[in-house]
């Protein structure tokens, strides 16, 4: 394992949803006797709390060799289900959070592979050099984007 960061959601989402979903169940608390009361706060905490979680289990991570967790052909970049062999990989660069809006918006390519995460500002480019996909690049949110593409080259110098 050459590099791996899961993008979880920040912490203040987590407040947010909590008290939004304490808030509709206390709507529902103050209208419902009995049973039917305390229901709400059973279902809806939990629910906010899953939500959560859900938004934040996806994982960028740079595998080695197969020895290390990689594949039979060779290391690999993996984004949450999506696996790439780092042979395929023309170039790698960072995207600051300050173009990020540019690169999502009037520069994305609509072929591209994208996995954008909106409480993470920076992202990486992986440019592809692979004439059986049709994929030009994937654009993925990192926090460390540094990291990631030092993590890549230095794959890329191994294999």
């Amino acid at each position: 394992m050459l590099y791996s960061e899961r993008l979880r959601v920040p912490v203040w989402w987590w407040v947010a949803a909590l008290a939004v979903a304490a808030l509709l169940a206390a709507e529902v608390h103050m209208g419902a006797p009995g049973l039917r009361a305390w229901l709400p706060y059973v279902i809806l905490l939990p629910l906010a709390g899953g939500v959560m979680l859900w938004l934040g289990r996806l994982r960028v991570e740079v595998l080695g060799d197969a020895g290390n967790g990689g594949s039979s052909d060779g290391p690999l970049f993996r984004v949450g289900d999506a696996r790439l062999p780092v042979s395929v990989i023309a170039r790698v660069a960072e995207v600051p959070g300050t173009a990020k809006s540019a690169a999502l918006g009037r520069q994305l390519d609509p072929a591209a592979f994208v996995q954008h995460r909106v409480w993470v500002k920076p992202m990486v480019l992986v440019v592809l050099d692979d004439p059986d996909d049709p994929t030009p690049y994937w654009l993925v949110s990192t926090r460390k984007p540094a990291e990631v593409v030092a993590a890549l080259e230095s794959a890329r110098a191994s294999r």
